[in-house]
């Protein structure tokens, strides 16, 4: 009768003792999956650059989420508005013309307001960044240039908005943020795991960036570390460093090379009152003033420079010739280093994949090469391009504007000339360029590289996400605190019993 008793009250303490382990280990498992399985929740931040190139502005709006991965945002354009009309560098001129620049811009503006949740303006940053137009006219007029930038200050202020700056950025600038803009579309910097978190791939390899605008031109590619220089920038994305060449080469953009070819093409005819150009097309002609070849930096104004002088030129769309004058705009002689570009600038050989955006890629698409081509295949279609007359380019390439059709035999040659000559393709890396204006349906330029960068100066904004609310989590632990108590009463008065 004893045994069954004892037998009887081990099996009760047992189970209690059971029921109390269960009790605690509830208690425990609750409150580590409040802590442990809790999330993260980040607002979306918005950002917005504006572009203001030697030919137009584009304002860009950003997106990312407020956490950010190693110091860097994740950040998507979400739109682009293209200001109508010229760029900055043309303001303070013209009173009428400064009416409708402005009227312009506000329009985006306007659009660009309309599409950031109105709790988010205040926050939003806003930037602007001028390019080579106005480092030309800072050399040419200071005080016009300093103006400009004032007046436009003074009206991004008064948006609601968190403006930060409008400046001048450098060319060197330029080429890195252009390089950063498109490795990180291609991906290289980062991608999701399985388990949906970024992580940097393995073995990715960086894409060289060569953009060009109007009035300059910029190459940017990785390197190896121990290559140094005025042109070697140390950056680190994502946690990790890169040695990056980059170089910019201001006057040599599409607009004012062609202005440096055109006072060539009038230094060598005989006759100012009619000249042959050999780089527009056979059966195009025009009559333009000397202010349209001499408004520049980039050029050098004649001894006898009237601005309001006509002059009437006649295209005969000579390939060869047209090819001879480009070329003379270059340097390609002098060169104090193991390997340089152009004008004595040193620069290291091309290596991997390059992206080839803006200018180039028009220039490409015109001449049906846009995406990747050959070398022989590429020169080949600009001397076919350039033989072409007037009537039949106007014919075949309906999707270029007449203003600038007549521009393309030049421009060919002049892209042709700049990557082989300059940057030294051959047949072995020509077919390495890709010609793109997007990646992704997002522009490629520098503004978005400048946006990830200085996403890393915005304070996340955090809110806690646990996976149980507050009053469940308050009642599982009252309840399951409340189940230890009571066993472990239980069980010392058991013991106690035990004892009598």
């Amino acid at each position: 009768m004893a045994s069954k008793q004892q037998t009887g009250y081990k099996c009760r303490i047992a189970g209690v003792l059971l029921f109390l382990f269960t009790g605690i280990a509830a208690l425990i498992a609750v409150a580590v999956i409040q802590k442990t399985w809790s999330f993260k929740e980040y607002t979306l931040e918005y950002g917005i650059v504006i572009d203001s190139g030697s030919s137009r502005s584009n304002v860009y709006l950003y997106e990312w989420p407020g956490e950010k991965e190693n110091e860097t945002g994740v950040v998507t354009q979400i739109m682009n508005c293209k200001v109508a009309g010229e760029g900055i560098s043309a303001m303070k001129v013209d009173s009428e013309k400064d009416a409708e620049s402005w009227k312009a811009f506000k329009a985006c503006m306007k659009n660009i307001t309309e599409a950031i949740p109105a709790k988010k303006h205040n926050t939003t940053l806003l930037f602007l960044g001028a390019t080579a137009g106005m480092r030309l006219l800072q050399e040419e007029d200071e005080q016009r240039s300093n103006e400009i930038l004032a007046s436009l200050r003074e009206y991004l202020i008064s948006l609601p908005f968190d403006f930060q700056n409008a400046s001048i950025i450098t060319g060197q600038e330029e080429g890195l943020y252009g390089w950063i803009t498109v490795n990180y579309l291609k991906g290289n910097f980062l991608e999701k795991n399985r388990w949906n978190t970024y992580i940097r791939p393995e073995g990715a390899k960086t894409v060289g960036s060569m953009d060009l605008g109007g009035a300059s031109t910029q190459i940017a590619f990785a390197v190896q570390d121990n290559l140094t220089g005025p042109d070697y920038l140390h950056v680190k994305l994502y946690g990790y460093p890169y040695n990056v060449y980059t170089h910019s080469f201001l006057c040599y953009g599409k607009n004012e090379a062609e202005k440096r070819v055109m006072d060539k093409v009038v230094q060598e005819s005989s006759d100012p009152a009619y000249i042959i150009n050999p780089c527009y097309p056979k059966g195009f002609n025009t009559t333009m003033k000397h202010s349209f070849i001499y408004n520049s930096e980039c050029t050098k104004k004649p001894d006898n420079y009237n601005p309001d002088q006509e002059m009437f030129m006649v295209g005969t769309g000579d390939s060869d010739k047209c090819e001879s004058i480009v070329k003379s705009i270059f340097d390609f002689r002098y060169c104090s280093s193991a390997q340089c570009s152009f004008d004595g600038v040193e620069q290291p050989p091309v290596t991997g994949e390059f992206m080839a955006y803006a200018g180039f890629f028009y220039v490409a698409r015109a001449l049906l090469m846009n995406g990747t081509s050959y070398f022989d295949q590429f020169n080949s279609a600009v001397t076919e391009f350039c033989h072409t007359e007037w009537t039949t380019l106007r014919a075949q390439k309906t999707w270029i504007s007449s203003r600038y059709l007549r521009t393309y035999c030049f421009a060919a040659h002049y892209v042709f000339t700049l990557l082989a000559d300059g940057y030294k393709f051959d047949n072995d890396t020509w077919k390495n360029i890709h010609f793109q204006s997007e990646v992704k349906k997002t522009s490629i330029g520098w503004s978005l590289g400048y946006m990830l960068s200085m996403s890393n100066m915005i304070p996340s904004e955090v809110k806690e996400v646990p996976p149980m609310a507050d009053p469940v989590f308050a009642g599982l632990i009252f309840l399951f605190s409340a189940i230890t108590i009571v066993t472990a009463v239980l069980i010392f008065i058991i013991l106690i019993r035990t004892c009598y």
